[in-house]
């Protein structure tokens, strides 16, 4: 299992070198963030690369996919967001789908597919894969197009393109669909990123319901080599939650 720290989640609050310290602190060697067009980019990636870590994964711009008046800006936030992505070293750029239009759904998914096939050569060219992140519309992102799994790997299959995969969130889609297992072993070779958090209140993984010691190990036995990101609020000091979470790696 090869984790990834969300320092815009575990280290809220603090500026991007405090928090790629805290990083490196608790013994971890990747991390990934959120939105990096109001970041020092060549600042981040100067600290990263002293204190030897390396960048997962990051979001595009948050533009809708399900409106295809919106397509043109997508496509230029995605070309930006590969440049960025070329000078930070990574290859894994995380996008949402965007909110209910409350145009007719098919008309929406429809959107969506003409969207990620319009992406592909973009991503194909660079190398780079754009993942599709469901998320959960009941507590977080209410309004949100896309929560179900199922959907998303539908998405993900009619984009036809190997540089077009999921983002599955274990937390969202806890909230949204449970059954978590089955549905990742499943779908392992549509799924290019994980993200975690304790459910209910996404905090750290040893908090709520879920097992994940269980759950990654199944992970592990189904082939899984892609980052499994920590995206949590911390409940306690964030380094020593990091440390105590990275006694998972061994599961």
């Amino acid at each position: 299992m090869r984790f990834s720290v969300c320092i815009d989640a575990v280290f809220k609050g603090l500026d991007q070198d405090a928090a790629l310290e805290g990083v490196k602190a608790a013994g971890f060697l990747a991390y990934e963030f959120w939105g990096w067009w109001d970041r020092d980019i060549e600042g981040l990636r100067k600290k990263a690369d002293a204190l030897g870590l390396s960048c997962a994964a990051f979001c595009t711009r948050f533009i809708s996919l399900t409106d295809p008046g919106l397509r043109p800006a997508y496509l230029e936030g995605l070309r930006e967001s590969i440049a960025v992505a070329k000078k930070l070293g990574n290859k894994i750029l995380i996008s949402q789908v965007g909110s209910d239009t409350g145009a007719v759904r098919t008309f929406q998914h429809k959107s969506a597919i003409a969207g990620l096939r319009a992406a592909a050569p973009l991503l194909e060219e660079s190398g780079v894969t754009l993942l599709i992140e469901p998320l959960n519309g009941r507590i977080d992102h209410i309004g949100t197009f896309l929560e179900s799994s199922d959907e998303g790997f539908e998405l993900v299959e009619e984009a036809g393109s190997k540089n077009i995969k999921l983002l599955f969130d274990i937390y969202h889609q806890q909230i949204t669909e449970g059954d978590i297992i089955r549905r990742v072993t499943a779908n392992i070779s549509r799924i290019g990123h994980l993200h975690t958090a304790g459910t209910p209140g996404r905090h750290e993984l040893f908090t709520g319901e879920l097992d994940y010691r269980n759950i990654f190990k199944a992970i592990d036995k189904a082939g899984y080599s892609g980052f499994t990101g920590l995206e949590y609020f911390p409940q306690e000091d964030a380094v020593t939650g990091l440390k105590q979470i990275r006694g998972y790696q061994s599961c």
